[in-house]
């Protein structure tokens, strides 16, 4: 769309009334903005947020803060996105706008439980750390002037108003969960895994928390019906078809305690319903690792979930230790969930188990590490030379690879987040 001269001026004119709001590169995010957006801002604004803040954390455990290597590759990463960080260092109204709105939809998304206000108080604070070193000394001496250092309590008490607009609740609710990578929804290797192939793939390409569902799986006979759409969604994601699906489910419930005809009443229909043949026929997608993290936890009985959530850290350890994990490997595991960096420690897990010293991409998906770990296996990476056992994984060199930019967009996985909510009516029988 394009302005006429005249709204062009008018518009300019309005911006520059409104500059006075951000007289600073920086700020403290005392006011909230009051302003109308569209909801296509809203969300637009709220993603690319997301993904600063994913990249901040990513860094920040894999680096020392504020070296000069953590400094270059945040600095390279930045780059990539699409935040006007640079601008907000020149008197750029619309990138200091962005920055301020964006910074409240995330903080309503974020204080809604202790964990996600911690992760968000985190990334934030780093990220106002690195641009406020990187001021000059003389506007470093202009925001002290400026800013203000009283403290009002958190975002929370805007909850009861904003819940009650049907048009928000669900966008902030989906970006405390928001996942912005591909959602493994079509495979070119479908049909390719054999059902013969699964018990080695578990072991050498599984990411934890799927190898403990299939474990779990061939041990009892059965998987609740948490386990059985969090698992069931990732092998349709390496590739099993419907049919191989149907077979590789019934022949294993046949063994326990289920026969074949309750399997055919009482659990097909829903295998069937998840490959999009049944009901509003939706083509179900994988669950990320921040859907495993964040929603339906694991009761006793259960086996579905992140093991680096919601596993005892002993019983972790454990489970490590029977995988022969080394002791210096496991303790960076263990330091890594003590600090809640929960998708890292997957990472770290496939390094340790991949033999590589960096994994080279964010891992966000379960399906992304089944590929990953494939393509490494097929020749796709070099092998580590030589196991460090300092322990210190903040020092070591770790490239991270930004969030991609063409992923498919929040409210698609949104809709996709509320179509599964219908799936799970059936998977209502243990």
């Amino acid at each position: 769309m394009e302005f006429s001269s005249r709204a062009r001026q008018r518009h300019a004119r309005l911006a520059g009334d409104r500059r006075e709001q951000y007289p600073h590169s920086l700020q403290f995010y005392l006011e909230p903005p009051t302003e109308s957006i569209s909801l296509v801002e809203f969300e637009s604004f709220a993603v690319d947020r997301l993904r600063l803040l994913k990249v901040i954390e990513n860094l920040g455990v894999s680096h020392v803060r504020g070296s000069d290597v953590y400094k270059t590759k945040l600095e390279a990463e930045l780059r990539k996105l699409k935040f006007p960080y640079r601008a907000l260092v020149e008197d750029d109204y619309e990138a200091r706008r962005k920055d301020h709105i964006s910074h409240f939809i995330l903080r309503l998304a974020y204080c809604q439980s202790e964990d996600l206000r911690r992760w968000f108080l985190q990334q934030e604070m780093d990220l106002f750390r690195y641009r406020f070193n990187e001021l000059t000394e003389n506007l470093m001496q202009k925001f002290l002037e400026h800013v203000n250092l009283s403290f009002e309590a958190l975002t929370a008490r805007s909850l009861p108003s904003i819940q009650s607009d049907e048009r928000l609740q669900p966008l902030l609710n989906h970006l405390s969960h928001s996942y912005v990578g591909p959602d493994y929804s079509v495979q070119n290797n479908t049909g390719k895994i054999s059902l013969e192939q699964i018990d080695a793939l578990s072991v050498k390409s599984f990411p934890l928390c799927m190898r403990q569902l299939h474990r779990a799986l061939r041990d009892n006979h059965h998987l609740r019906h948490g386990g059985r759409m969090q698992y069931g969604l990732f092998l349709k994601g390496i590739g099993l078809t419907l049919e191989q699906a149907l077979e590789f489910w019934k022949k294993e419930f046949i063994r326990g305690k289920v026969d074949a005809d309750k399997f055919d009443k009482g659990y097909a229909y829903s295998i069937r319903h998840s490959y999009g043949k049944e009901g509003r026929r939706t083509d179900y997608t994988p669950y990320s690792c921040m859907k495993i993290i964040m929603s339906n936890p694991p009761s006793q009985g259960d086996y579905h979930g992140c093991p680096f959530r919601h596993s005892d850290p002993e019983l972790l350890k454990q489970k490590l230790q029977s995988y022969k994990i080394s002791p210096s490997g496991i303790a960076q595991v263990l330091e890594l969930v003590k600090g809640m960096h929960f998708q890292l420690a997957c990472q770290k897990y496939f390094e340790l188990t991949h033999d590589v010293d960096d994994i080279g991409f964010s891992l966000n998906h379960p399906n992304q590490y089944f590929i990953e770990s494939q393509k490494l296996l097929s020749g796709g990476r070099e092998p580590k030379k030589e196991f460090s056992n300092s322990g210190n994984f903040q020092q070591k060199n770790n490239s991270q690879e930004s969030i991609n930019s063409s992923s498919t967009p929040t409210s698609s996985n949104a809709k996709a987040d509320t179509e599964l909510e219908g799936l799970e009516a059936y998977f209502t029988e243990d």
